[in-house]
């Protein structure tokens, strides 16, 4: 990461570089514009960074999607939104690793689970839990009749060492069973997948992407840990709402955002109201604007 003193040097070194040109050099002052550009790229970052205070918000994070009720249209869905926060990823820079997929029996996925590894990855996207709606005209339906359809994310943070969650054993049941998918080698023919239930909360998480149940029950509890620091997260932002009553709530399960292809093109936040036409756009991962306006508008 880029620190103040080191985009300060930054910006003193090019003060210093615009002193000593000449608008007869055309290469130096195409090569002074271009880190002008790259630096007010950064500091804008910085500058987002510095409202992120939260206690996680700087750590990675676990991004769950799961299909709503209606078949092979929610499952396509669900995959469309996977696929969305894929490029944003790729856009940042981030890494992905996928823990468990349920694929659907035609297409698309009834859920997914992914590992984000990347700074600030969970401040960038704590506020996407929700319910996502599309509607469109479904290409699974041979009357191209119109079609709603509902996708819900879960996202919570990596819980490093700073962070102290205390799980009761007795309060767990750990099953395993073979890894699901599409078939190839990366396919566990043993039963090393790991779903572990948090009894008290009738928490569930499973991880599936390695070949040792170790590895995977490793996985899963660390999962466990995130799910019920977050909730409590959630708890603290609830208690704090309901004492202003200006705020309005925003949390799990509650549909968060719009994306409407018929009978016109649209996404709506429908927290803040922010709309950007070009769907195409916004789910080939350039949800930035989302995603700021969620953190920051009052």
């Amino acid at each position: 990461m880029n620190s103040f003193l080191d985009l300060e040097k930054q910006h003193i070194e090019l003060e210093e570089l615009i002193g000593v040109s000449s608008e007869s050099d055309e290469k130096l002052i195409s090569e002074i514009n271009k880190n002008v550009n790259e630096l007010s790229k950064k500091v804008k970052k910085k500058e987002f960074e510095s409202f992120l205070s939260g206690e996680a918000d700087s750590n990675s994070c676990f991004l769950e999607v799961h299909s709503g009720a209606g078949g092979v249209e929610a499952q396509d869905w669900a995959e469309m939104i996977v696929r969305m926060y894929t490029r944003w990823c790729e856009k940042k820079n981030f890494n992905i690793e996928i823990l468990e997929e349920n694929s659907g029996e035609e297409a698309g996925i009834k859920s997914l689970t992914m590992k984000i590894d990347g700074d600030y990855a969970y401040g960038w996207l704590k506020k996407e839990s929700g319910i996502h709606r599309l509607v469109r005209i479904s290409p699974f339906d041979s009357n191209s009749r119109r079609h709603t359809s509902f996708a819900s994310v879960w996202v919570y943070p990596v819980i490093n060492k700073e962070i102290e969650v205390n799980i009761n054993e007795k309060d767990l049941r750990i099953d395993t069973y073979r890894a699901s998918g599409a078939g190839g080698q990366h396919v566990n023919k043993t039963d090393s997948a790991v779903r572990i239930t948090y009894l008290p909360e009738k928490i569930v998480v499973q991880c599936q992407n390695n070949r040792s149940q170790h590895k995977n029950k490793a996985t899963a509890l660390s999962m466990l840990k995130a799910k019920i620091y977050e909730m409590e997260l959630q708890k603290k932002e609830s208690e704090q709402q309901s004492k202003n009553e200006n705020k309005s709530e925003i949390g799990w399960g509650r549909q968060i955002r719009s994306y409407i292809m018929h009978p016109y093109k649209m996404v709506k936040d429908l927290r803040n109201s922010t709309e950007v036409s070009n769907c195409n756009s916004v789910l080939d991962g350039n949800i930035d604007i989302f995603l700021e306006a969620a953190l920051f508008k009052k």
